[in-house]
């Protein structure tokens, strides 16, 4: 997902101005908007569903990364000896 800068970086007031025009631009482009106050960015406007997914893709990430230094680190169990803790078949 690329800025424009040009669409995607707004003063704070036009937020106030017009919310519904940076929510539907947001929507539409699927890019967030950052949002400034006197030239400093101060917040995100981001599409819920555009968080969610980015919030899914940073929990499967850090899952990878910590199996993966359990594996590093000799903390690792073979199918069936999780099969016999959890008294499965």
């Amino acid at each position: 997902m690329t800025t424009k800068f040009s669409e995607d970086i707004i003063p704070l007031s036009d937020l106030k101005i017009n919310p519904g025009k940076v929510v539907s631009h947001v929507s539409e482009t699927r890019r967030p908007v950052l949002l400034t106050s006197r030239g400093r960015g101060v917040a995100i406007v981001q599409s819920l569903r555009d968080f969610e997914e980015e919030a899914e893709q940073l929990a499967f990430t850090q899952a990878v990364v910590k199996g993966l230094m359990d594996i590093e680190d000799g903390r690792e169990m073979s199918l069936a000896e999780v099969k016999k803790r959890f008294g499965l078949k």
